[in-house]
């Protein structure tokens, strides 16, 4: 291992402000085998590759660089569970990424504030460079308030992830008291590219299965790079070229092995994706393991689909019909597949050897397997099983208490809760009752507690206590996530037979389910309280504290009245004073409580009173508009202007402004009476051009209502040609000519010689802009003459 570098004096003011002081280690990173870090259970697998995926989904990182993604993930992974924010210096956040401090500065921090997934603060160091940062995942930060969110990871789920990382992609550094934290697979990976790799290599442990393979997509894919390289690409959100390069520079790392099959004709069938270190980790079992021809054999162990995994529009496909025997012969690369299934394993002697068959549980694992039906109901000693010893490490991606118990599912695991059974005796587990005439699962886990009492119910009040439960689902589902619902209603109905004292003493199951056990019960006007608790945190209602603080202090006030008016009576005459005046308080409360609701009615009647009132005037208006005639003609019901008249105005429109194009760049504006004789002739004129045009159109005996309809199309066309008429005029003006000279001889100062066609195009364009400013300017002008010319004619 090469030398250690030991932090320096200047490093020292980044501690001083509360930043972890981390020191780096100087040489080549160590690097690290596969370890347990890697070995990822079903469940914690799935928990984090949905984590992670919604997180690099985030609006703000969709087009983001790999190197901006990459360090989000980076930075989720640190996140402290109790804070949420991370300090990190920039450095050892680029020793992360496999970039250099002056990249993360000026390229990484940018991006991470421009895509506004992560609240960056900057320290400034002693020289004022970005030395320490106080980063906050928003994403997280957010979802620690949303039950049953993605994000909402618990402290064992972020400190496997960060174990993760660290196997994947730490830099390597040495501690104080002399350990050494060894470099991660990519940890010596630096340059160009590394950031890809590494998010590249973080995706592909987490869609790889126990045997380290990674189940590939589905549908059609481009021939020229073949189904891993699709596969990878879908997950890395970008192109076929840069999955491909990504993944060649993995598989010359020796990180990634796309193995393939021989078949009967010799050829060999579609590749296969591997991860090694995720089948090392394991314990190469399950037929993980590579034969001697370097293909893989059939997998048993392949990861089961996680939640929305790899793209919405190509799920990913069943290994069985990519694993065909050897007289099957070749599969095409470009079969259309079809949907998923479970993986089908086949009985090798490789999985034989290895003992991986269902059901199978190690020597010493105490606890029934996780798919053994049989004597399900037998309740487990929990101390048995929390003694037992331990097959796998606590990072495997589960709970301790799971990982020791071989199979005792608990709350933090990944799986689902089990519901409990409570009796008489306050809470203890009993064994598993499962309600039965009820086909859907949410149904079957809400009334899971009640098993005894649904056991008691006719075949008529099962209907009606299941649509009761439905009605009840549907509310929490909308204070809830839709998934947790069920759980909730599960612990509303454990708390209300726990407040009976069990199944046994509910003498009518129908009436206590209907009236008690799955109404909710608020005891404020939160729509969210349910007996002072709030259904989506689970933690006290403050609206039922507010309105307990609020009776305790007019308690205490009137008490203390009561006691300066009755100094010398007894405590129990004080006592009986003070209830009687809560009690007359409280009948006023009541009553101006009864008041303010009374008055708050009339204000909703006085108001939607005068809604209607206006919606009545506005309907009324707008049926007198519609039923107004044409203001020009006269025709009824034409909303004051028909069709034909307005038409007419807009080519009226169009031949005024065609006439003030001719006459701006023709007259001159010191002399009225030229403008104005000018003026006339122009209209004739443009009018002659207008019938002219309306007759080829249309035809001389076409309709009159025809030729309404196609004059201002003439008259757009009449206009258009006069501006460029126009300006065509004044682009040989000296102002246009002075300005074009300029743009050229500019360009040609900017650019040097051999720049002719450029200065010839800047000249051009400078031209333009000055025949449209000269001709702005003499419209202009002519409606001042003409405001001039009516002045005087009003005054005469």
């Amino acid at each position: 291992m090469s030398a250690v570098a030991v932090p320096t004096a200047r490093r020292q003011p980044a501690r001083r402000r509360g930043l972890h002081s981390v020191p780096d280690v100087a040489g080549p990173a160590v690097k690290r085998g596969p370890g347990p870090s890697l070995a990822l259970g079903k469940d914690a697998r799935s928990r984090l590759a949905t984590a992670v995926r919604t997180l690099l989904e985030s609006p703000g990182l969709a087009k983001a660089p790999d190197p901006v993604r990459l360090a989000v993930v980076v930075l989720a992974s640190r996140t402290p569970s109790e804070t949420g924010v991370v300090e990190i210096r920039a450095r050892e956040l680029g020793r992360w990424l496999g970039l250099s401090v002056s990249r993360v500065r000026h390229a990484v921090i940018p991006g991470l504030r421009r895509s506004g997934a992560v609240d960056v603060d900057v320290l400034p160091g002693e020289f004022g460079e970005d030395g320490g940062l106080t980063c906050r995942v928003l994403p997280i930060w957010e979802a620690q308030t949303k039950v049953g969110h993605t994000l909402r990871l618990t402290k064992p789920e972020l400190a496997t992830l960060l174990r993760l990382m660290e196997a994947l992609m730490a830099p390597g550094w040495a501690h104080r008291d002399g350990r050494v934290t060894p470099a991660g697979l990519l940890g010596a990976r630096t340059g160009h590219g590394a950031a890809t790799d590494r998010l590249a290599l973080l995706l592909l442990v987490l869609e790889a299965g126990e045997t380290g393979r990674v189940r590939l997509c589905g549908g059609r894919v481009d021939t020229r790079y073949g189904r891993p390289v699709a596969t990878l690409a879908r997950l890395l959100g970008g192109s076929l070229s840069q999955a491909e390069r990504a993944l060649g520079r993995l598989e010359s790392a020796g990180l990634v092995e796309r193995p393939r099959r021989q078949t009967v004709s010799g050829m060999r069938q579609a590749a296969r994706l591997v991860v090694p270190a995720v089948m090392a980790a394991h314990g190469g079992r399950h037929g993980g393991a590579r034969r001697a021809d370097g293909s893989v054999g059939d997998l048993a162990g392949t990861a089961w689909p996680s939640e929305d995994s790899l793209p919405q529009t190509n799920p990913q496909v069943s290994e069985a019909q990519e694993r065909c025997a050897r007289d099957e012969g070749d599969l095409a690369a470009t079969a259309s597949l079809h949907t998923d299934h479970s993986s089908i394993a086949d009985v090798t002697s490789d999985v034989a050897e290895a003992l991986g068959f269902s059901g199978y549980a190690d020597m010493g694992s105490r606890g029934r397997p996780g798919r053994a039906y049989a004597h399900e109901g037998q309740a487990v000693d929990v101390a048995d099983v929390s003694s037992a010893p331990g097959r796998r490490s606590p990072l495997c991606g589960d709970n301790q208490r799971e990982c020791r118990g071989g199979g005792v599912p608990t709350a933090g695991s990944g799986s689902r809760p089990q519901p409990r059974v409570v009796d008489g005796t306050g809470g203890r587990q009993q064994r598993m009752r499962r309600v039965t005439h009820l086909g859907d699962l949410g149904l079957q886990v809400a009334l899971a507690p009640v098993a005894y009492l649904w056991g008691q119910l006719r075949d008529g009040q099962r209907v009606v206590a299941a649509r009761a439960a439905e009605r009840a689902l549907e509310a929490l589902a909308g204070i809830v996530d839709a998934k947790a619902a069920p759980r909730t209603l599960a612990a509303r109905l454990t708390d209300r037979l726990q407040e009976v004292g069990g199944e046994a003493l509910v003498r009518d199951p129908m009436g206590w389910l209907l009236g008690r056990g799955l109404v909710q019960r608020p005891a404020c006007p939160d729509p969210r309280c349910d007996d002072g608790i709030r259904l989506d945190t689970g933690a006290d209602c403050p609206t039922c504290a507010t309105i307990v603080h609020t009776r305790r202090g007019l308690r205490a006030q009137v008490a203390a009245v009561v006691e300066a008016e009755m100094p010398c009576a007894g405590p129990a005459a004080r006592r009986a004073e003070t209830e009687h005046r809560l009690r007359k308080q409280t009948t006023l409360e009541a009553q101006r409580a009864q008041i303010r609701r009374a008055q708050a009615e009339r204000e909703v009647g006085q108001r939607q009173r005068a809604i209607a009132r206006r919606r009545a005037l506005e309907e009324g208006a707008e049926l007198a508009r519609k039923q107004a005639p044409c203001r020009g003609c006269g025709l009824p019901d034409s909303a004051g202007l028909c069709p034909g008249c307005s038409y007419r105005r807009r080519t009226d429109a169009l031949v005024r402004e065609a006439v003030d194009l001719a006459v701006a760049v023709r007259a001159d504006f010191l002399e009225p009476a030229a403008v104005a004789e000018l003026t006339q002739q122009c209209e004739m004129d443009t009018r002659t051009l207008l019938t002219a045009g309306c007759k080829r159109a249309c035809g001389s005996d076409a309709d009159p209502s025809m030729v309404a309809f196609v004059a201002p199309q003439v008259a757009q066309r009449i206009r258009d040609e006069r501006r460029k008429a126009a300006l065509r005029w004044l682009l040989r003006s000296e102002e246009a000519a002075a300005e074009a000279d300029a743009a050229y001889q500019a360009c040609q100062r900017r650019h040097g010689r051999g720049t002719e066609e450029a200065a010839q195009l800047a000249a051009d364009a400078a031209g333009h802009r000055a025949a449209e400013l000269l001709l702005r300017q003499r419209l202009a002008e002519l409606s001042a003459a003409r405001q001039r010319m009516t002045v005087m004619a009003t005054a005469a």
